[in-house]
């Protein structure tokens, strides 16, 4: 008895139970899945082919149906004046955007090291980014004309502010420790914003790149709509002028089409960093 109760207290050993894997289609997307975000924009185009052919055959010529607007986006993009006026608008858009970027960069850095400089720079700051973008347009038309120089301007203006104050916000929340470590080692200002405060502000600098190119093709558009006689903007106003309908629906669509590309690659591009850099 004693020998059988020594053997009941005794541990007994657990029995591994084979876990099962995943199954295939648990763990991969099903090709249903990935269709539902485009269901609700086909439903709106289909609802809108279908109201502008019903005005069309009532007389009206100031809409134009999907299908013709896609085939009037083929004829631009077979005579090649839709990649000319793309071209022209994502172009000066960066030259706008890396301007504008370089020197929120900069000023955004000294902004937030420096407190003396925050407040100095305080009400010249409060004052100057809410002055509207396109309202420069008349003076950028009196110093650059008309051309890329004042498309660029108009948009290093619009995209600066922005950046600058987030470049700022994001330098003030660098842990205090590293600065202090290069204070000790004693880092000249350029080192230490280079070495120290550049790798700690990247994962937000590329949130408030991503903010700043959705700005720079906005503004570069309306400013080709208002003035400049290139690009996007000014073939969809042509083409309203023109009475073409469908082909302004086509420039407008294009647009939109650039604008989700590129927010699609930015967003790519800062996961992909995001990982180099550890983040979850």
């Amino acid at each position: 008895m004693a020998e059988r109760a020594e053997a009941m207290r005794a541990p007994q050993p657990v029995r591994a139970e084979p876990v099962e894997a995943p199954s295939r289609s648990a763990s991969a997307p099903r090709p249903l899945a990935r269709l539902r975000p485009w269901v609700i924009p086909a439903l709106l185009l289909l609802a809108f082919e279908l109201y502008a052919r019903r005005a069309s055959a009532l007389g009206s010529d100031s809409l134009a149906p999907v299908s013709a607007a896609l085939k009037a986006w083929w004829g631009a993009a077979m005579d090649g004046s839709l990649w000319q006026a793309t071209a022209f608008t994502l172009g000066t858009a960066a030259l706008g955007l890396l301007v504008g970027a370089l020197l929120a960069l900069a000023g955004g850095i000294a902004l937030g090291l420096s407190a003396r400089a925050a407040r100095m720079g305080f009400m010249t700051t409060e004052l100057l980014r809410t002055v509207p973008s396109v309202a420069l347009i008349p003076l950028a038309m009196l110093m650059f004309g008309f051309g890329v120089r004042m498309e660029m301007a108009v948009v290093a203006f619009a995209t600066f502010w922005p950046l600058m104050l987030l470049v700022q916000a994001a330098v003030r929340q660098v842990e205090p420790r590293l600065l202090e470590v290069s204070r000790v080692l004693g880092l000249s200002a350029r080192e230490r914003a280079f070495k120290i405060v550049l790798p700690a502000i990247a994962p937000r600098l590329f949130v408030a790149l991503r903010l700043g190119v959705a700005v720079a093709l906005v503004v570069a558009v309306t400013v080709e709509i208002a003035a400049n006689p290139n690009g996007m903007g000014y073939a969809m106003m042509i083409a309203q002028q023109s009475f073409d309908p469908a082909l302004m629906l086509a420039w407008l669509g294009w647009i939109g089409v650039v604008g989700y590309a590129i927010n699609a690659c930015m967003l790519r591009l800062q996961q992909r960093v995001a990982r180099r850099m550890g983040a979850a």
